[in-house]
């Protein structure tokens, strides 16, 4: 059930859950559905090292328990290292979303610490149909360093995303399995970022939870709901504290809109939504989305 629309994050049920640190736009990928539509032109955005550093110091402050490093590709970013050593410097525990298309030994070092999680996404059990999503032939180097996860044992989540009619989901499941990933659930693509569709309210493409115990901050500074809810700021973290941010006004109206658009009376909206966000990460309201062997 979620929480009254005005009431601030710090008082959320949840508490202080997760905040998202979307480091860079770059991406080695052009995915068609992509949320934030990165690519390889894209910009690493104004945030400074710096900058990012003083914000995992006030999430840490507010009591956040995780930080998510995405992106974009956060691999590409150059202060990747530095920033997860600092949230873990400072308690906090630390989730990077990665393509996993390519990490350099020194990186795996950083990602093997204790406190340190990895997340991906993965399509199909086919190399092909992999690249008719992604735009680039790198199913083997992902799959590759699944493994390689697995044999430093560090903890990997996978989230799929439905794009394709006929996309081969139960079989890239079946796989994971057969790899030791465990931890794996499916979301549909939403007409968000690159995927947007005209006419489509982006805010009722939202599963109505944004801002539940949990925040995002872009790679220009601005503080959203959630990375889905990317398209009106609450803030910005170059102008003002994180914590004034989201005990604002704009921050109380957000979430007032969010839970108009996106939920229902029941809360739930099971035909329509998975009730996962950013992207599968909690269980769906939708038992097609987050078990499609059903």
């Amino acid at each position: 059930m979620a929480i009254p629309a005005t009431t601030p994050m710090a008082a959320s049920r949840t508490g202080w859950d997760r905040l998202w640190l979307e480091v860079t736009r770059r991406c080695q990928l052009e995915c068609g559905h992509c949320y934030n539509a990165s690519g390889p032109r894209s910009s690493s955005g104004r945030m400074t090292s710096a900058d990012w550093h003083r914000v995992v110091d006030q999430a840490a402050d507010l009591g956040v328990r995780d930080v998510c490093v995405i992106g974009g590709e956060p691999t590409l970013y150059p202060g990747l290292a530095t920033l997860i050593n600092h949230a873990i410097g400072v308690g906090l525990g630390v989730e990077v979303y990665s393509n996993l298309v390519r990490i350099s030994d020194d990186l795996w070092r950083v990602l093997a610490q204790d406190g340190v999680r990895l997340a991906t996404s993965w399509y199909s059990d086919d190399p092909e149909q992999h690249l008719a999503i992604t735009g680039r032939p790198t199913w083997r180097q992902t799959r590759a360093n699944i493994d390689r996860a697995a044999e430093l044992g560090v903890p990997l989540r996978v989230g799929m995303v439905q794009v394709l009619g006929e996309q081969r989901v139960v079989q890239a499941r079946d796989q994971l399995r057969s790899m030791g990933v465990t931890d794996v659930s499916t979301d549909r693509a939403r007409s968000i970022g690159r995927a947007a569709e005209s006419g489509v309210d982006a805010f009722g493409e939202l599963c109505g939870r944004c801002g539940d115990g949990r925040a995002a901050v872009g790679p220009d500074g601005d503080v959203w709901l959630c990375v889905m809810a990317r398209s009106v700021s609450a803030g910005n973290v170059r102008d003002s504290a994180l914590g004034d941010v989201l005990s604002g006004q704009a921050w109380r109206e957000l979430r007032a809109r969010v839970s108009r658009s996106a939920l229902d009376d029941s809360g739930c909206k099971p035909n329509l939504d998975s009730g996962d966000c950013a992207p599968a990460e909690t269980e769906s309201c939708n038992p097609s989305y987050c078990n499609p062997d059903r």
